[in-house]
């Protein structure tokens, strides 16, 4: 934080992944924390607003990520891919891009990232599991393993160096849910925006793993080792359970959609290049 140039908490914020379907909800909603919101996507991000910068990078050009956080006082990582996809696809934009994102922090002497995790590293929990964050990681695919890297390097470069990071394991943000499974794991927008509030603002969060979830009746995931964030969710999928109407068909016994909390990620092959 940079008190002596402004009002807001921040000078600048670095928000990767501006152009996808959280970056596009994030963009307006984290004006109010700094003077500058820098937006960095691989895709097109319109024009820039009032407060705004606008930085099309490839998270895996390491000398452009490099450039792209000079002045930055914190970072808010959503880039890269958001679904299962081939190898070589996630490890150019999740990994490499990764990687350049907390080489770069570290050089710019930024001293916070908040890195969208996924509970995709998870996905082969039971439903009948309860997981608190220090239980290991069972990702249920590429993406998956992706995100197990970045909150194992982000453990790293705190050990290291120093640099806090709270790994955000988002569960469904949409508006609302659209399958049964998301009544479990459904985290509201605004929920969403509150806990990345928590996440900046909390005085030391060292090396946190938060799960994104808001107040839903089914809990799969236990937050209580990120109490110290201060997070609390107001929203709750329970006013979405008229959606999915109890009924007398039931999914095969054998079916690891509804076995594992992975859902349909498991069904996901992706094909090699």
């Amino acid at each position: 934080m940079n008190a002596n140039l402004s009002e807001k908490p921040f000078n600048r914020i670095l928000l990767t992944g501006a152009a996808g379907g959280l970056g596009k909800v994030l963009r307006e909603r984290i004006k109010a924390w700094a003077n500058i919101v820098r937006l960095s996507d691989i895709s097109n991000m319109g024009e820039a607003g009032e407060g705004e910068e606008i930085v099309q990078c490839d998270l895996a050009d390491k000398s452009a990520v490099l450039a792209m956080m000079e002045g930055v006082d914190a970072v808010l990582h959503f880039g890269g891919i958001s679904t299962e996809a081939d190898f070589e696809s996630i490890m150019h934009a999740n990994i490499q891009g990764t990687y350049n994102i907390y080489e770069a922090v570290h050089r710019c002497g930024v001293k916070r990232v908040i890195f969208a995790s996924s509970n995709h590293t998870l996905g082969y929990y039971r439903t009948t599991d309860y997981v608190d964050a220090d239980m290991p990681t069972r990702p249920d695919g590429m993406y998956g393993i992706s995100k197990c890297f970045g909150e194992s390097l982000s453990r790293y470069y705190y050990d290291r160096f120093g640099i806090e990071t709270v790994c955000i394991r988002i569960g469904s943000s949409f508006p609302v849910p659209t399958t049964r499974r998301m009544l479990t794991t459904y985290f509201s927008y605004d929920d969403l925006v509150e806990m990345l509030r928590c996440s900046l603002f909390a005085p030391r969060v060292g090396h946190t793993i938060s799960f994104g979830v808001s107040d839903n009746p089914g809990k799969w995931w236990d937050n209580k080792k990120a109490a110290h964030l201060g997070y609390k969710a107001k929203d709750s999928s329970s006013v979405f359970a008229h959606l999915f109407p109890d009924t007398v068909e039931y999914p095969p016994a054998d079916d690891v959609t509804t076995i594992y909390q992975g859902g349909g990620f498991l069904l996901t092959t992706p094909q090699y290049k």
